[in-house]
């Protein structure tokens, strides 16, 4: 097998074979001259990690040439300049005015998910002085970025961003002196906290330099303290481990289920601790449940497209449960991308006329991306090639990188608040199982990850009825078996209006699911679980279309866990109980391999 070269090889390789001819310079590598645009890239991708530097560019230059041309709007911004100056010349001498201890009215309120100034300190002199002013700063950048005529939405969109990543940097509170929080404990610990806070720099250093997951994740390890449901990898492939889970109730649900996780997280974030786990609960109440673990693609798997993932992935997967139990239809469910590719084998059946699914569920599982919420700030065209140039070295993507841009996405909670915490409080958080989980990346393999970028986010394919599996158009209008989607509140991944639009491509009974929390925390929401709600209502095939914003509004709120709801659901689709049905089945070759939870979601 031809060893794949690093960048740093092909340079080396360039510079010493390229030679100069009359016609110009010579590729005398043995390679295409586009390899060298990909050579260059792929460098610059160390520095600006997956951030196009020519999308960049492009969406500054569209901004700021607009701008130019817009004296009104040019003069909207200084007369709103001099007014923000002038509101904080006022609140500078009202809160001199103000005994140090005493809260002091202010102009302007920071955004309702922004908990930096939360602290009653910085109610107080001088530090809402500091908070106000930079609030304002932040406001008028706002409007400098945004509602300008003629600049592309993709591009205003992608200009605020970057200006609030900016000032995100250099807010008043991620500095010790302009901190109350942190000056308080500075005071009190007579500066302990800043030597704690040097330790755990260290440390972190240390562990992402030798690639080790973060401080608190050996507390649960896989297997042992997560993902500890009993069962059995009963089929492996080179793509996928299939998990039959050990029944624990006399009887069970005649049709089984199958879930289908994202290949960007590994599965157990639905099998996390036995109080939270939803694979746990279900097999609880009577369900046969089959897991699909995907495997950890490396180099070699550079070349897996998203039609490898359906094949290697769900239809195999259906063939061996269909082995195991025969003559039964399946609850299919999908989460996050797992339900996208859902959606995809679900209507490639139904063009087929193949009937096994009974049921699908989606998990914050959309199927149109247009206007795909803050994601769609790192998805243009210019973006999508530099982002496969940069995977071309390697053959994929690698998780921290993703992890990254979902971290920029809530930088102020992820990033910033993390630094105050850990390095300037000295403190750490507790670590739990959905950290620990969330640390434990997954790769994505080079050709699938280009295949769903431009398929899908770019092109809009699977709604249009463009997308093809095999050489078929597809239509999801073809489904016509109940769907239950579950949508969470603040998805910045999937956001719910999104994940609701299955309404609009479907024509089948639809169950639709709001519950509180985000992409992850929102779907993990065990009963019991503190200040969960959710909504629900169902619309009946053949109902007339409603907007989410009167679904929104019509669809009572509960307290408690989705949970049940989805639990009762499945059950009232389901056959009567019958006996459980064997482990595998040793006469087809499809005896138990190894103790759940395999070896796949161990690979790193």
């Amino acid at each position: 097998m031809k060893k794949h070269l690093s960048v740093g090889d092909h340079f080396t390789t360039f510079r010493e074979n390229i030679a100069t001819s009359s016609a110009g310079i010579t590729l005398a590598c043995g390679y295409e001259g586009e390899t060298y645009d990909k050579l260059l890239h792929a460098w610059l991708g160390k520095g600006t990690g997956w951030l196009s530097p020519a999308s960049l560019s492009l969406a500054i230059f569209d901004w700021s040439a607009h701008l130019h041309i817009a004296p009104a709007k040019q003069w909207v911004l200084t007369q709103s300049a001099w007014k923000h100056v002038a509101q904080f010349i006022m609140q500078f001498y009202a809160v001199t005015g103000c005994y140090p201890s005493e809260k002091c009215s202010v102009f302007i309120h920071p955004r309702i998910q922004d908990h930096r100034f939360s602290n009653m300190a910085w109610e107080l002199f001088p530090f809402n002085l500091y908070s106000q002013a930079f609030l304002l700063y932040e406001k008028w950048w706002d409007e400098a970025t945004l509602g300008i005529r003629g600049v592309s939405k993709h591009h205003e969109h992608v200009v605020n961003f970057v200006v609030r990543q900016l000032l995100d940097m250099v807010s008043p509170s991620n500095f010790p002196f302009s901190n109350p929080e942190v000056i308080a404990a500075s005071i009190q610990q007579g500066g302990a906290n800043f030597v704690a806070g040097f330790c755990n720099t260290i440390e972190d250093t240390y562990r992402f330099l030798n690639q080790q997951l973060p401080v608190g994740t050996e507390n649960f390890p896989v297997g042992v303290q997560v993902a500890t449901t009993p069962g059995k990898v009963i089929y492996r492939n080179h793509l996928i481990e299939l998990i039959q889970y050990t029944p624990v109730t006399q009887d069970v649900y005649a049709e089984p289920v199958l879930i289908i996780p994202a290949w960007i997280m590994k599965y157990y974030i639905l099998d996390l601790s036995r109080h939270n786990s939803l694979v746990n609960y279900l097999v609880g109440h009577g369900h046969t449940v089959f897991m699909i673990s995907w495997r950890n693609p490396t180099s070699e798997d550079r070349d897996l497209g998203l039609e490898d993932y359906l094949n290697l992935g769900v239809m195999n997967a259906l063939d061996v449960i269909n082995a195991i139990i025969p003559h039964k239809k399946i609850h299919a469910t999908g989460y996050c991308l797992g339900g996208t590719l859902l959606m995809i084998a679900a209507a490639a059946m139904a063009l087929m006329k193949d009937d096994r699914f009974k049921s699908i569920t989606l998990f914050a599982a959309q199927v149109d991306f247009h206007d795909s919420g803050e994601l769609s700030l790192f998805v243009d065209q210019s973006q999508v090639n530099y982002l496969e140039d940069i995977m071309w070295e390697k053959g994929y993507l690698d998780g921290t990188q993703m992890a990254w841009a979902f971290s920029m996405l809530r930088s102020n909670d992820l990033i910033w608040s993390r630094m105050i915490h850990d390095y300037l409080l000295g403190k750490r958080r507790p670590m739990n199982d959905l950290m620990a989980w969330d640390s434990d990346t997954t790769r994505l393999p080079l050709r699938m990850h280009a295949d769903y970028l431009r398929d899908l986010f770019l092109n809009n394919e699977l709604v249009r009825g463009r997308y093809k599996v095999g050489k078929k158009k597809i239509a999801l209008t073809d489904i016509t078996i109940p769907i239950f989607a579950v949508g969470t509140l603040k998805d910045h991944v999937s956001p719910w209006r999104l994940v609701y639009k299955a309404h609009l491509f479907t024509n089948t009974d639809i169950t639709f699911v709001l519950t509180s929390g985000g992409h992850n925390a929102g779907i993990v929401s065990e009963p019991g679980h503190k200040n969960r709600t959710y909504q629900i209502k169902t619309r009946k095939k053949g109902d007339k279309y409603i907007s989410s914003d009167t679904w929104l509004e019509s669809a009572k709120k509960t307290t408690g866990s989705w949970w049940p709801e989805w639990e009762h659901w499945l059950a009232v689709f389901s056959e009567k109980k019958v006996a459980p049905p064997l482990m595998g089945n040793l006469k087809k070759g499809l005896g138990p391999l190894c103790d759940a939870p395999g070896t796949y979601v161990l690979q790193r």
